[in-house]
C-alpha cells in the first residue's frame, strides 16, 4: 500500500539494516563473554523459533551472535521459514484487496488501526514495555515515528490512564509534550507526574481557555479541573501559578477576571477530591496576615455551615476603614454557604445577625480593589449598600415559603432584586429547591407555575448563568413525576420546554438544541413533546442561520415521525420552508 495513505508507515515495515559499531553491540558482546557457544546457540535458536521472528528488528543481531558462536545456517533457515506466518504482509494484502473492491483507503486505514489498537490494549504488558528501553539502550526510532500520528498518540493517552506507573508510557507522554502536542494531553493523569509536562500542558490549557471564551470554558474546563485536582501537589502548584498571573500581565490584557474564574472553578472542583483545598486557597492569599479571619473561614467551610460567631468576626474586620482583601470572602465554598443560608426556602436567621450575613455577601460580590506591588491603592464600596438591600428583600420572600398567588404581590420586589447578579443566582437556587420538592407540582393549579416564570427573568438579566438554568430545566424535564396524572405530566413538560425555548431566544441556542437532539437520538422522549418544541422554535426563528444550528436542527425536522403531521402538500408550511432553505443555502449533511 502507498506510504502516503498510511501516514508514512506500512504494516510490518521495520528497519532491518544492521547496526555497526553501536554501544548496544559492545554490551551484547561483553555479556556473551560469560556464556559458552552452546548456550548462545540455544538462546538464539529459541528466538528464531518464535512466530514471525524474521520480522523482528533484532533478528540480524542474533544471527550475528549465532554464527559467531559456530551455529549451522541450515537450522536457522528452517526455523525462520517454518515460523514465518506473514501476519503484517497478510494485513497489507487484505487492505489492498479492500481498496481494490472500492473501499476508500482512509476507511481501510481506520479499520486496521482500530483493530490494532484493540489488540495492543488487550495484550499490553507494562513490564515488557519498560524492558524496551533496556534492550534498545535509548529511545526507539519507531516510537518517535508513532507519536507523530494522532491515532497512536491517542492510544498512548489511553494506555497511560490505565497504567500510570509504566515508565515507558510516562516517557512517551513526555516525548509527546516535547514534540509540541501538549494541548492534547490535558486529561491524562500521567502528565501530573512530570513537572515539565504538567507545566506545558497547563500553559497550553490556560491559553486555550482564555482565548476561546465561554464555549471553551464549557468544553475544556472539566478536563482542566481534573488535571489540576489530580493531587494536592498539582492543585497547589496550579493555584500558585494562577495567583501569580493575576498579579502580573494578566491584569493589563484583560485576563485577570478569566484567571480568577479559573482559580475559583478549580477550587469548586477540588472540594470533591477531599480536604486541604480551603487551606491551600487561603495560604496563597493574604490570609496569613489575618489569622482570626482565616480561623473563622476554615471553621465554617469545614463544618459546611455558617454560624453567627464566625460571621461576627468577619463582619467586624470587613466593616472597618482598612478591611482585609476581599479575596478572603470570595472562596466558592463560602459563597455557596451564603446562598444556602439566605435563599433556601424556610431558612431562619437571627434578626440581630441578619445584616451581617447580607453585608458580607454583598461585600464579597461587588467591592472593587486596586492593588499595586502588593499594596492596595484604592477600594470602591459604592455598590455594597444597594446590593445588601436587594439581598435582604429577596431573602425575606424566600424565607416565607410563599407559593402560587401569594407570590404575585412580591413579584415587583423579586424582579428588582434579580437585576443584581448575586440575587439572580440566589433566586435560581431558591426556585430549584422549591420546585424539586415532590409535592410542589401536585399543589399547583396554574398552567405555568410562577416559580418557573421567574426563571425567564433570571435568563433575561444574566447570560452567564444560562448554563445553570438549562441544567435545572433538564433535571425537571427528565423527572418522571409519578405523582401526577399522565396528561398533567405532558402539560408540565411542555411548560418546561417553553422555558427552554425562551432560553434559546436569549441567544443560548446551541446547548438547548443539542439537548433536544440528544432526546431524539435516545428515543426516550414522547414525540409530541419534541413536536411542540419544533413548532415553538419555528415560530420565532428566521434566516440567516448558522451552520452549527442547521447541523443540529435540520435532522430533527427531517424526521418524519416528528414533523410528518406538520407538513402540508403544497410545501408552504414552516417545516418544509426551513428544510428547503437549508438545502439551498447549506451543503447537504449526512
Amino acid at each position: 500500500m502507498d506510504d502516503e495513505e498510511y501516514g508514512d508507515y506500512e504494516f510490518g515495515d521495520f528497519d532491518h539494516s544492521e547496526p555497526s559499531g553501536s554501544q548496544e553491540e559492545e554490551e551484547d558482546h561483553d555479556q556473551d563473554q560469560f556464556k559458552d557457544d552452546e548456550a548462545i546457540q540455544k538462546e538464539c535458536l529459541e528466538a528464531f523459533a518464535s512466530k514471525d521472528y524474521i520480522m523482528e528488528p533484532g533478528v540480524f543481531k542474533n544471527l550475528k551472535r549465532y554464527f559467531q558462536a559456530g551455529g549451522m545456517p541450515e537450522q536457522v533457515v528452517v526455523l525462520l521459514s517454518e515460523n514465518y506466518t506473514a501476519v503484517a504482509q497478510t494485513v497489507n494484502l487484505f487492505a489492498e484487496w479492500l481498496i481494490f473492491t472500492g473501499v476508500p483507503p482512509t476507511e481501510v486505514q481506520q479499520i486496521v488501526e482500530k483493530h490494532l489498537k484493540a489488540l495492543i490494549i488487550k495484550h499490553f504488558d507494562p513490564k515488557k514495555a519498560d524492558s524496551i528501553f533496556v534492550e534498545e539502550g535509548g529511545t526507539p526510532a519507531w516510537l518517535e515515528s508513532m507519536i507523530q500520528h494522532r491515532t497512536w498518540r491517542a492510544l498512548f493517552y489511553q494506555l497511560a490512564e490505565a497504567y500510570p506507573d509504566c515508565l515507558m508510557l510516562n516517557f512517551t507522554i513526555k516525548l509527546i509534550s516535547d514534540a509540541g502536542f501538549q494541548g492534547e494531553i490535558g486529561n491524562v493523569s500521567t502528565a501530573c507526574h512530570e513537572i515539565e509536562v504538567f507545566s506545558k500542558v497547563m500553559q497550553t490549557s490556560i491559553s486555550k481557555l482564555m482565548e476561546g471564551g465561554e464555549d471553551a470554558m464549557i468544553k475544556h474546563l472539566p478536563e482542566f479541573s481534573k488535571m489540576v485536582c489530580h493531587g494536592q501537589h498539582t492543585f497547589l502548584y496550579a493555584q500558585v501559578l494562577m495567583h501569580l498571573l493575576t498579579k502580573t500581565d494578566a491584569k493589563h490584557d484583560g485576563g485577570f477576571s478569566i484567571i480568577r474564574r479559573l482559580c475559583q472553578e478549580v477550587q469548586s472542583a477540588g472540594r470533591e477530591r477531599g480536604d486541604g483545598v480551603t487551606q491551600i486557597s487561603l495560604a496563597i492569599t493574604q490570609a496569613a496576615a489575618y489569622p482570626r479571619a482565616c480561623q473563622a473561614l476554615v471553621s465554617m467551610i469545614s463544618r459546611k455551615a455558617l454560624n453567627p460567631a464566625d460571621i461576627t468576626v468577619l463582619f467586624k474586620m470587613f466593616s472597618t476603614e482598612d478591611p482585609p482583601s476581599a479575596e478572603l470572602v470570595r472562596i466558592p465554598q463560602l459563597l455557596d454557604l451564603f446562598l444556602q443560608t439566605l435563599f433556601k426556602p424556610g431558612t431562619t436567621i437571627n434578626p440581630d445577625h441578619r445584616h451581617k450575613y447580607t453585608y458580607l455577601l454583598a461585600y464579597a460580590v461587588c467591592v472593587h480593589e486596586t492593588w499595586k506591588k502588593g499594596k492596595r491603592t484604592s477600594i470602591t464600596k459604592d455598590e455594597v449598600k444597594p446590593t445588601q438591600q436587594a439581598i435582604e428583600k429577596v431573602h425575606f420572600i424566600c424565607a416565607d415559603k410563599k407559593i402560587g398567588s401569594e407570590l404575585i404581590a412580591e413579584l415587583q420586589s423579586i424582579f428588582q432584586g434579580v437585576r443584581y447578579p448575586i440575587v439572580g443566582i440566589g433566586v435560581l437556587y431558591w426556585v430549584e429547591k422549591t420546585v424539586t420538592e415532590p409535592s410542589y407540582f401536585q399543589r399547583m393549579t396554574d398552567h405555568t407555575p410562577l416559580h418557573l416564570l421567574l426563571l425567564d427573568e433570571v435568563v433575561n438579566c444574566h447570560p452567564l448563568i444560562h448554563t445553570n438554568v438549562l441544567q435545572l430545566l433538564i433535571k425537571l424535564f427528565e423527572d418522571p413525576y409519578p405523582q401526577l396524572d399522565v396528561m398533567l405530566q405532558m402539560e408540565l413538560k411542555k411548560t418546561i420546554l417553553d422555558r427552554m425555548v425562551h432560553l434559546l431566544s436569549r441567544n443560548f441556542v446551541v446547548a438547548v438544541v443539542q439537548y433536544i437532539a440528544t432526546c431524539v437520538k435516545k428515543q426516550d422522549t414522547d414525540i409530541s413533546l419534541i413536536r411542540h418544541f419544533v413548532t415553538e422554535v419555528l415560530d420565532m426563528i428566521a434566516p440567516p442561520y448558522t451552520s452549527e444550528f442547521v447541523h443540529l436542527f435540520l435532522p430533527i425536522l427531517e424526521n418524519s415521525d416528528i414533523t410528518g403531521i406538520l407538513r402540508s402538500e403544497d410545501g408552504k408550511d414552516p417545516v418544509s420552508t426551513f428544510i428547503v432553505h437549508c438545502k439551498t443555502n447549506f451543503i447537504m449533511m449526512s
